[in-house]
């Protein structure tokens, strides 16, 4: 995949979760502006900050990957040579390729019900499979995502996933704090 690619879809995607942070903030806002300054409230408000915080943190998971923000065990992969850190990064992308499909399976079938069936939403009148959609497009967002570190770990051009370190951040904080005092 081209930089310029790449470039693109971070870029929608950054937008995207950018748009839904500030959405959910607003929805949270509005109804606690209305239940405590009104008295008053709407019940499909919630629902709708509820599924709108959903697509935020699913959608949010890949670009967590992207960035290095998802939990890591650095203090025990540090320690590790280089080719048993590639070893232990493709056996954490394989492990959570097949977490992800199974996921990614059970939505479809789920979604699959849902548009069978015919499900509403609770208190929007919508078809709750659309708004559910956000589940096999988050894992297969992830997917992509791992896929990409496996290729560099294979190719040799990354040691694995890339993670905040945060025994050394810990260490970090606590030797500023030191010198400051």
């Amino acid at each position: 995949m081209t930089n310029t690619v790449l470039r693109f879809i971070h870029t929608v995607e950054d937008t995207i979760i950018k748009g839904l942070l500030v959405w959910v903030t607003g929805l949270v806002f509005l109804d606690v502006v209305l239940r405590f300054v009104f008295n008053t409230g709407y019940v499909w408000l919630q629902e709708l900050t509820l599924y709108s915080g959903a697509w935020m943190v699913l959608l949010g998971a890949s670009w967590a990957i992207r960035h290095g923000a998802h939990i890591g065990v650095s203090a025990f992969v540090s320690r590790l040579t280089n080719t048993r850190r590639r070893v232990v990064a493709l056996f954490a992308v394989a492990l959570c390729f097949v977490y992800c499909g199974l996921f990614l399976h059970g939505s479809i079938v789920y979604l699959q019900k849902l548009h069978m069936i015919g499900i509403e939403m609770e208190d929007i009148a919508f078809p709750k499979w659309i708004v559910m959609l956000v589940l096999p497009i988050s894992f297969i967002s992830i997917m992509c995502r791992l896929s990409y570190i496996g290729y560099g770990v294979i190719r040799g051009t990354s040691l694995g996933f890339t993670f905040n370190d945060e025994a050394k951040d810990s260490m970090d904080s606590i030797t500023q704090d030191t010198v400051k005092n």
